[in-house]
Order: structure tokens, then C-alpha cells, then sequence
């Protein structure tokens, strides 16, 4: 993974430079986006590797309906350095980079149950405070925490679930 992750930077890179240069990073990511989940469909992960297939045929099936010519072309240098498979590490590195530039950080809630509309603006409230960025939030529910939330924000995990703080007391009481 991280051997991929390194091979895809520069591309990722580039792409952004691109992108920001023509002003087009929101379409950018969303083809970027597109061509990713494209290439992990079984029927183009059976094709990618074989070596009678052109380049140029294999992009075609990857270009969203809207795509430009220098998205295309971006895809091209893709193919033409056997980096295709790269695109979803490509597409992720992409979006971390917009999210740098554009001052958001994304966080993902994880809870017992759902949040009403109150705790939800309440939690993101307080990490616009402790990031002093702008943030994107998206939930997901997990009965096994028993209560709390765990947020998870890139490089920062906030876990204050009932299930953890259950397994730091039992691990003080065995010791």
C-alpha cells in the first residue's frame, strides 16, 4: 500500500496543479473519482494488466461522460506509464490536497445511534473551533460502541465511545 501510495503522489500532485490552474478542481475530483471506482470493477482489474490491450481503449471505458481534453490526456500519461491502476490512490491523495487548499478538514462521526440535527451542528461546531478549518461531516452508526462517538478526522481519532472507556476500566482493574 504504501509503495502504491508513493508511486501515486506525483500524479496526484500534477493533477492538482493542473486542476487549480484551470479552476476546475471540484470537476477534476469527481472524474478523478469516477475513473477510480471504473478501475476496481472486476471486468477492468481483468483487462488492466494484459498487454495486447491499447491504452487509449482501456481510458475510454475510464472517461466520465463529461470529461475535458485535459482530463483525458491526464489519463492518457496514466496509461501510457502503466499507472492506471494507481487511480484510486490517485483520486484520495487528489482530494487531500483540494481539502488542504480549500481550508476543510473531513470527519467522519461514528455513533451508537443517530444523531439528531442538534447534537450533529452541536459536535461540528466544536470541531470548526479545535481545527479552525471548515468541516465536513459524515456519520455512520455502530451498535457496538455501546454509547458515544468516535470522530475520526484524518490523522486525528477522537474516541469517546462507552466500549472504550469499558475496556480502560477493565484493563485498570486486571492491573
Amino acid at each position: 500500500m504504501s509503495q502504491a501510495l508513493t508511486l501515486a503522489r506525483p500524479y496526484a500532485r500534477a493533477a492538482f496543479s493542473l486542476a487549480r490552474e484551470q479552476g476546475r478542481l471540484p470537476q477534476f475530483s469527481q472524474q478523478l473519482g469516477f475513473a477510480a471506482v471504473a478501475v476496481n470493477h472486476p471486468l477492468v482489474q481483468s483487462v488492466l494488466g494484459n498487454p495486447r490491450l491499447a491504452a487509449g481503449e482501456l481510458i475510454d471505458v475510464l472517461l466520465p461522460a463529461d470529461a475535458d481534453a485535459s482530463f483525458r490526456q491526464f489519463l492518457v500519461v496514466l496509461g501510457e506509464n502503466r499507472r492506471l491502476p494507481l487511480l484510486p490512490e490517485i483520486s484520495g491523495l487528489f482530494d487531500q490536497l483540494r481539502a488542504d487548499a480549500e481550508k476543510v478538514v473531513k470527519a467522519t462521526i461514528t455513533s451508537a445511534k443517530a444523531l439528531d440535527a442538534a447534537e450533529l451542528a452541536k459536535l461540528t461546531d466544536s470541531l470548526k473551533k479545535r481545527f479552525g478549518r471548515e468541516v465536513e461531516v459524515s456519520t455512520a452508526i455502530d451498535d457496538s460502541l455501546i454509547g458515544g462517538a468516535v470522530i475520526d478526522a484524518g490523522d486525528i481519532v477522537i474516541d469517546g465511545s462507552l466500549r472504550t472507556k469499558l475496556a480502560r476500566l477493565g484493563a485498570a482493574l486486571a492491573n
